[in-house]
């Protein structure tokens, strides 16, 4: 059995009520909810949620919320993995357990679903999938601010190497996770050496944690629609 697992608590505090805000016509989470669903893949679309509305919400738009998570679960420093792995426990205690669990955030209006059966075809023989996209900068350049207010590189000895000679980097599009159930009961790290990554273009990644970056990902998803 394949199950989407969508994390969406009710107490975001930079974009209050974030998760079900209205977004390009529809709530926030509808997106991801309906990713999930084009895709094909799941047996089963779950939002794992602490707050009654959001429950509404994506009860909706189609997803099943047969439980509410657990307050511990629920507050500012609750991680993902833990929230997955309390999913997938509960869904082995109360019906047929999983094989594949894909966590996809409930913030990721730029999802597609050809993106999350790509990472079910990558899975294979690893234990996580997860997509990713590159640095529009060579990290190797990055510099920091010291506290006398002067620049230091953090990688001083590539100042003179030219930019196409750099090694390209990557960092996590904060999309989806496609895991084992093996891997996240265990908690397993999503960034190791038994990951896989889905590489996504730049232009369709944009994390959403303030209300700039709202702004900014609606014009994206305007502009995109357009085409």
């Amino acid at each position: 059995m394949k199950v989407a697992v969508i994390p969406a608590r009710g107490g975001s505090k930079r974009i209050p009520r974030k998760n079900i805000n209205p977004f390009c016509g529809q709530p926030m989470i509808a997106w991801s909810i309906k990713a999930a669903q084009e895709s094909g893949c799941f047996d089963r679309i779950i939002v794992s949620t602490d707050d009654a509305e959001i429950a509404d919400v994506a009860r909706q738009y189609g997803a099943e919320v047969p439980f509410m998570r657990p307050a511990e679960l629920s507050d500012d420093h609750a991680g993902t993995t833990p929230v997955i792995r309390h999913a997938t426990e509960w869904l082995g205690q109360n019906g047929p357990s999983p094989e594949f669990v894909c966590c996809i955030y409930a913030t990721a209006p730029f999802i597609r679903a050809s993106d999350i059966r790509d990472g079910l075809a990558a899975l294979k023989g690893c234990e996580y999938a997860f997509s990713v996209t590159s640095y529009a900068f060579p990290i190797q350049r990055a510099v920091r601010i010291t506290s006398t207010n002067r620049i230091e590189m953090f990688n001083p000895e590539k100042f003179l190497t030219r930019s196409q000679d750099l090694e390209e980097a990557y960092h996590d599009a904060g999309q989806f996770y496609w895991g084992t159930a093996s891997a996240w009961l265990a908690e397993r790290p999503i960034f190791g050496a038994n990951s896989t990554p889905v590489i996504l273009p730049r232009h369709r990644v944009q994390d959403i944690d303030t209300v700039e970056d709202w702004i900014t990902a609606e014009w994206m998803f305007k502009a995109m629609a357009k085409e």
